[in-house]
């Protein structure tokens, strides 16, 4: 007779989908520079904040997360209301819409070198302060900003916001993420370069001469192979969603999460089974972790974390279904952890229902 499945395993047996669909979760600290932006321009942007479910006691809290649709949808709302897909970070605006013709443009490219010419001949047209030059050989697609002279280079979310909208924009026409091989900007390290380092790559420095992103060419002969129909619902979500779907997946930490996704949480492996598993040495996954700033723990906690998280936010299930779920035996437990994770307690992540319906609806279409 087979084992009778535990509770978390049935929770998962019931809706496989779930592990594989985590998008994970975006740092608080990402939401206060766009809700920055917003304020510098003389937008109130908490009630933009609170119709996307961030609620005020996650915007108080330094540990706190959000989902990629809680982010995505905060994207939109303050672009709109703002008038500018930009965010004010140039000196023209780019008028709400401007994304949209820019895939309709790069819809008609051949394969990735078309695409990506024309996105960035795109942005050339609608930005005045900040550009990119494509400079291509054996070896990188090197894609070099061109700043307007000024006192001091523009602040990272500019330049990671840039880069969403060119390089998501690329990786979705031909259905792949372009592995990036090294990225230097000229601007200061900002307070969330954990959160920059996932979007681009691990080889990323600041306070450097010039600013460039490196990616492997191999993209360049690739057919575009999405069309005007498909283009409907990835244009719904975009660009917010690019933030967790185009993260750097070749770090040991992507693989380490990418094996524990796909299996059970009761089944999730221990360093020396999850070593072999990766075919390496449990010294050196470890060494190899350390180097990336994490442990073996840190990432079983932090995919905990990004599942509670997604969970609460879809209001299905209880708290306590959560907390077993997740590998607590007691919700008490579950709750200790959770403020440990986030300084909020889980009931602080239930969305109002207004906004339960939208984020629901998002991360499934994501």
């Amino acid at each position: 007779m087979s084992p009778t499945p535990s509770r978390s395993e049935r929770f998962y047996q019931n809706d496989p989908t779930r592990m594989k669909s985590d998008k994970g979760t975006i740092s608080i600290s990402l939401v206060e520079e766009a809700l920055a932006l917003a304020s510098a321009r003389g937008l109130d942007a908490r009630p933009l904040a609170e119709a996307a479910g961030i609620a005020a006691p996650m915007l108080a809290s330094p540990k706190g997360r959000v989902s990629s649709a809680q982010y995505g949808a905060l994207w939109a709302s303050i672009a709109r209301a703002l008038d500018d897909e930009f965010f004010g970070q140039d000196s023209h605006p780019m008028k709400s819409g401007s994304f949209i013709a820019m895939t309709q443009m790069a819809l008609g490219a051949r394969n990735g070198a078309q695409a990506l010419t024309r996105a960035v001949g795109f942005m050339r047209l609608v930005l005045d302060d900040l550009g990119v030059t494509i400079d291509t050989d054996a070896g990188r697609v090197r894609l070099r900003y061109v700043e307007r002279p000024r006192a001091k280079p523009p602040a990272m979310f500019a330049y990671a916001t840039y880069f969403i909208l060119v390089y998501g924009l690329v990786c979705w026409l031909v259905g792949r993420r372009i592995p990036l091989v090294e990225a230097r900007f000229r601007c200061a390290a900002p307070p969330a370069a954990h959160e920059y380092r996932l979007m681009f790559c691990d080889d990323m420095r600041f306070d450097q001469p010039e600013s460039y992103v490196d990616l492997e060419p191999a993209f360049l002969d690739l057919p575009v192979i999405q069309s005007a129909r498909s283009a409907r619902t990835f244009l719904r979500d975009a660009p917010g969603s690019f933030i967790v779907k185009y993260r750097n997946p070749g770090s040991l930490a992507a693989r380490v999460r990418k094996t524990l996704r796909a299996l059970p949480m009761a089944n999730w492996p221990a360093a020396d089974q999850m070593a072999a598993r990766l075919h390496v040495a449990e010294a050196t996954m470890r060494r190899h972790l350390k180097q990336e700033g994490h442990t073996y723990q840190s990432i079983k906690d932090a995919l905990r974390r990004d599942i509670a998280i997604a969970e609460l936010q879809r209001g299905q299930r209880t708290i306590a279904d959560i907390a077993n779920a997740v590998g607590f035996a007691e919700p008490s437990a579950f709750h200790r952890a959770f403020r440990k994770w986030t300084g909020m307690r889980p009931a602080d992540y239930r969305p109002a229902r207004a906004g339960r319906v939208e984020l629901t609806r998002r991360a499934e279409s994501d």
